[in-house]
């Protein structure tokens, strides 16, 4: 029969099978096996953590987990080396206890709690597990009271990453070590640092100071690079040497490897910007203040070689693991194939294409890694004309790299960019900060399983893992690194930690409601995009409206009220659609039980708001690339969020009421169109303007119906931010589409939406 656990006062609901509890702890990620026994066992502020003297292992455990605890729970338990029988939680070193090096065993019985392990990381997990239990409610101090379970646990993956860029936008060494706090609590063990791209050099190379000279500053386009008075605002920054250094060791308390990126042969403009005889021209470009891919590669000459070499010596010295990344990626050949010089090196070596001439390029690199003891590891491209003997594939564009990779028997790390990268939105709500195109939600990253179905036992063996990439172009700030990262790294970390059979999303819904109060409690911001109240809203004649609530996960309550006030457990719960007189002020948030899930969503309603739509609300024309686009002003604050189809600025309104609608009101920004295309670029549609600024045009129906209004962007164009266009739009009656489109002779500026409002008779000036 089901038995219930009662945990820091948060009922959860244990579902035996075959001896076996799960889906019910609060922990994340889910241990291999939980099995609930009699007893409990009260925590109280004066129970000892005990600790046998000479154990090293243990006690760096015991500390950390004391010290986490203490600043969740606001009460420090002390940390004892005696041998008194009496109750305590106990941490100890323990041959027999589970085999494998990331394994542990946590036993709570009526007379303690004991932790055990072969390991120091796996006494470090096991720590991470029982803090978890013990701050499951949102309580202070203690006691605490944990009914009787043992749990067995070793992860899945022995990779089990999370890749941040500091090469687009940095972080502080601080933020830095935030993440790495996180991405231990939820026992993930490879910290990917993006450190090297066309837009920045991020790390000190002493031979070469040029790097960090040169290559870690850039002009940004557009507003953001320039003064109120004209002149170049430059975006600069690097990490030390000794920051770097601080920044590994600190990892490696926390049992997290860090792995560096430097990138080779392509996103390498900041070091030819710096050093520009490495490069194919020989020319000095800027660091580019551009996203996108980049054309600059590195040349093939056995100068650069050796300046690659020297780099990557000091980045051995830096990084003690075992893996460097090269990235290997996106390396468009143009400057190769324009090149004489390089297509005479390539004829030289009896090289087939390009393609082969990275591989061979790639090997080069490997050979030198190899011979320092070290691996190589780079994105699926470096298949692309052959692999490199020992290199370990990281697969991005789905799975077809790590299927092949894995059949000719190379190592693989599966990070298909559908379901891993967390540049991406969360959700389509209009409240998502910049992002890239279309949202990852937090269930698609749930439900991604790292080994690919093509693969058999065997070749499976090559499955090291899976990590989450946090590329950061549009990731301006630490708040976006967080709403980007959390709560869908808790989402991978359970992925790659917990068997497979073993994974169910709605158990793992009800474990993460206590883990949003934990990272608040550590001073993480998580997006709430997964429980957030969508409220949409249509119109029941003049004077009153029908509306509908909903969530991402359609998990737990939703509670709203119509007084303006903040809704609470209490507020009534939503059933069925409301209709409501208007105006009325609806605000609506999820719970669960009594715990809020995320933040109350107001609306507004009266015809005005009903009348009003944000650029997410409209339809892209094409849906070529759509972005969630950062405005570039002010240099300092709040900005504007855009979504815009970067080749194709065009919206629609499906079915606009235009009964007595007589204007139309438009707020719009241009952006620079800071985008490396290459090709693409020639896709970008452009529309032929009747004015020299252009205009942002209205049409009936269609994108080629009739023109009812033309509202010119000269004004507009004098400004940085946002600005307000207005103007009559041609009678007409009943529902249509309406299809927004600015005109204009080439691609920058980037004109964009941000909202639009239909306007009857009495509203217009």
């Amino acid at each position: 029969m089901p038995l219930l656990l009662r945990c820091c006062g948060f009922l959860l609901l244990l579902v035996c099978t075959a001896g076996h509890a799960t889906n019910a702890l609060p922990v994340i990620p889910l241990p291999a096996s939980v099995v609930a026994t009699e007893g409990e066992f009260v925590v109280q502020a004066d129970t000892p953590i005990r600790v046998t003297a000479g154990d090293a292992a243990a006690l760096q455990a015991a500390q950390y987990f004391a010290t986490l605890l203490q600043r969740t729970r606001g009460a420090t338990l002390a940390i004892a080396n005696t041998k008194s029988p009496a109750p305590a939680i106990e941490f100890a070193s323990d041959a027999t206890a589970p085999a494998g090096n990331e394994a542990y065993a946590l036993t709570v019985t009526a007379t303690g709690i004991r932790v055990r392990a072969r390991s120091t990381a796996g006494l470090f997990y096991g720590g991470i597990t029982l803090w978890q239990l013990l701050t499951a409610d949102t309580a202070q101090g203690f006691p605490v009271s944990l009914q009787g379970v043992r749990i067995e646990d070793a992860p899945r993956f022995a990779w089990r990453g999370f890749m941040l860029d500091s090469a687009r936008h940095l972080q502080t060494v601080d933020q830095i070590k935030q993440v790495l706090d996180q991405m231990a609590q939820h026992k993930l063990n490879v910290f990917h640092w993006g450190l090297t791209n066309d837009q920045g050099w991020r790390v000190e190379i002493k031979r070469y100071p040029k790097l960090t000279q040169v290559g870690a500053c850039r002009i940004p386009a557009g507003a953001a690079g320039r003064t109120a008075q004209g002149q170049p605002r430059p975006y600069c920054g690097f990490y030390t040497q000794d920051q770097v250094r601080d920044i590994v060791a600190y990892a490696a308390v926390r049992h997290i490897t860090v792995v560096p990126e430097i990138e080779m042969p392509g996103h390498a403009q900041a070091a030819i910007a710096a050093y520009p005889e490495f490069g194919v021209t020989g020319k000095a470009p800027p660091v580019s203040p551009d996203w996108g891919v980049n054309p600059y590669l590195y040349n093939v000459e056995d100068g650069t070689f050796q300046f690659l070499q020297n780099v990557l010596t000091e980045v051995m010295a830096l990084f003690p693991g075992q893996y460097i990344h090269v990235g290997g990626d996106e390396a468009i050949k143009d400057q190769w194939q324009a090149s004489e010089s390089v297509q005479a090196h390539r004829r030289k070596l009896g090289l087939k294409d390009d393609m082969a001439l990275q591989s061979w390029f790639t090997a080069r690199i490997e050979r030198f890694l190899n011979q320092h003891g070290r691996k190589l590891i780079g994105w699926d491209e470096i298949l692309e004309g052959g692999l490199p003997p020992q290199a370990t594939v990281m697969s991005w564009r789905g799975t077809k790299g790590a299927v092949e990779a894995a059949r000719e028997g190379h190592d693989v790390v599966l990070s298909p960019s559908n379901l891993t990268y967390f540049n991406r939105m969360q959700s389509d709500a209009a409240d998502e900060p910049s992002s890239h195109d279309y949202p990852t939600p937090l269930k698609a990253v749930y439900d991604f399983e790292p080994v690919p179905p093509e693969l058999d036992a065997e070749q499976s063996k090559h499955v090291l893992g899976a990590q989450a990439n946090l590329w950061t172009e549009h990731v301006r700030t630490f708040d976006n690194v967080q709403h980007k990262t959390f709560p869908r790294l808790a989402a991978l970390a359970e992925g790659v930690w917990t068997p497979k059979a073993e994974r169910d999303f709605g158990g793992f819904l009800q474990r993460l409601a206590p883990q949003l109060h934990r990272y608040r409690q550590l001073g993480i911001t998580p997006a709430d995009s997964a429980f957030a109240v969508k409220i949409a809203a249509e119109p029941l004649g003049e004077n009153r409206a029908r509306v509908t609530l909903s969530n991402q996960t359609a998990f737990g309550d939703i509670r709203y009220t119509l007084d303006g006030s903040d809704p609470t457990p209490a507020s009534p719960r939503y059933e069925a659609p409301l209709e409501l007189p208007m105006p009325t002020t609806l605000k609506a948030a999820s719970f669960a039980g009594t715990r809020p899930l995320a933040i109350a969503r107001t609306r507004v309603l009266d015809a005005a708001g009903l009348r009003t739509r944000e650029a997410e609300e409209l339809t892209p024309c094409s849906n070529s690339l759509v972005l969630r686009l950062e405005d570039d002003a002010p240099f300092e604050g709040p900005r504007a969020v855009l979504q815009v189809d970067i080749l194709d600025a065009c919206w629609i309104w499906k079915n606009a009421s235009l009964d007595g609608i007589t204007a139309i009101r438009a707020t719009v920004a241009n952006l620079p169109y800071n985008f490396q295309l290459g090709e693409a670029i020639n896709s970008v549609k452009l529309r032929a303007p009747a004015t020299a600024e252009g205009e942002l045009e209205v049409r009936l129906d269609t994108c080629a119906g009739p023109r009812i209004a033309s509202l010119p962007l000269a004004e507009a164009s004098k400004r940085d931010t946002t600005s307000t266009l207005e103007g009559a739009l041609a009678t007409s009656a009943g529902a249509h589409d309406l299809c927004f489109y600015f005109t204009g002779r080439t691609p920058d500026p980037l004109w964009a939406i941000d909202a639009v409002q239909l306007l009857p008779a009495t509203a217009t000036p």
